[in-house]
């Protein structure tokens, strides 16, 4: 097996949900560091890692944190399977491998990589939220899946919140309603917003609700309610004004908001994406731009980096958090060698 893709299975071996990245990024110090590179760890558990010393800086930011969920690793059929294998060890290992390559042949002079492997980003991004002022970089690149001859440019933003309703118990042929009907009245009136504002919008531009988990209780004097529900944010709508307007429809209920974050895209004509779509173009492939209803650690650093920016990586996003997830390998041979030509290309016109 080459040493990229021992590489890949090597990662998707540790298991590593939200708060357990410890030993995945301790495999990557330890690879840097036998390459010769610097690296650490810092203090919320991210990788960082770096490469050359030009004044120009890039950060390639992934994550090293899964979702729940043991998907056996096995390699069979041109592919390999593992939780991480998309989303987003197979990005975040074409990083690695492709700085590594650049290392040993020779870094272009005007360009510093800096290359951070994210805990957290399944939950509260706090491996991001960590470095955003620690950093001020000239480009970014984020490690998630689009697919090795696409650009994604931008991820909706997210407004996660939980409705809880407590009442005191009553009889079920009584007057009034149940705690349940009064949350499926409020899960009812966010779709009715959402739906007149979607009304003629792409989906990227929608306001998109999800119902997460409905769960109630009762101990024979009070019945409860609990709700998790999640919103896709378009661009322009930030998550305080639907938090407000959440708010102000909940009557006796609460709302408590876990995460938010708005929407955010980069600019089509920067040096960062010109760069990539050569870089595309020079392995056979005519480049796509995407955006993606999801979000990412672009929806934490972008905005306050201010710089071009774009999301880079093969796989299926599809698969994401499914139990059949994996990568072919061949796509993440070539996103190796797109992302080492599109870094010579950024680092020549430096």
């Amino acid at each position: 097996m080459s040493d990229h893709r021992e590489l890949l299975r090597r990662m998707l071996d540790l298991y590593s949900p939200t708060g357990e990245e410890e030993a995945v990024s301790q495999l990557l110090v330890d690879t840097f560091r036998a390459a010769g590179l610097h690296a650490e760890q810092d203090e919320a558990g991210n990788f960082v890692g770096s490469v050359g010393n030009g004044p120009a800086e890039v950060v390639l930011l992934g994550h090293i944190d899964t979702v729940p969920g043991v998907v056996p690793v096995r390699e069979g059929d041109g592919r390999m399977y593992g939780r991480g294998a998309v989303d987003a060890k197979g990005p975040m290992a074409t990083f690695v491998s492709a700085a590594l390559r650049l290392a040993e042949e020779g870094m272009p002079p005007g360009l510093k990589l800096t290359l951070i492997g994210a805990a957290g980003e399944e939950g509260d991004s706090r491996g991001a939220w960590h470095i955003v002022d620690r950093y001020r970089p000239q480009g970014l690149v984020i490690g998630e899946p689009g697919g090795w001859d696409s650009v994604v440019l931008g991820y909706k933003g997210s407004l996660r919140v939980c409705y809880r309703l407590t009442r005191p118990s009553s009889h079920s042929a009584g007057p009034g309603e149940a705690v349940a009907e009064e949350a499926v009245r409020f899960w009812q009136e966010l779709k009715g917003l959402a739906d007149g504002y979607n009304e003629d919008r792409r989906v990227f531009d929608q306001l998109s609700p999800s119902l997460r988990s409905i769960n109630t209780t009762s101990d024979g004097l009070a019945d409860r309610v609990e709700m998790e529900l999640n919103v896709r944010l378009p661009l322009g709508y930030g998550p305080e004004e639907l938090e407000e307007r959440l708010r102000g429809a909940t009557g006796d209920a609460t709302v408590e908001v876990y995460f938010g974050q708005p929407a955010v895209r980069g600019e089509k004509n920067t040096h960062l994406v010109r760069a990539f779509l050569a870089g595309i173009r020079a392995h056979g492939a005519r480049p796509r731009f995407k955006v993606k209803t999801g979000t990412s650690d672009m929806n934490v650093v972008g905005p306050v980096w201010g710089c071009p920016m774009l999301a880079y990586g093969p796989g299926d996003s599809s698969l994401d958090h499914t139990p059949e997830e994996h990568i072919e390998l061949a796509e993440y041979d070539r996103a190796i060698d797109v992302l080492v030509s599109a870094l010579k290309n950024l680092g020549e016109a430096s």
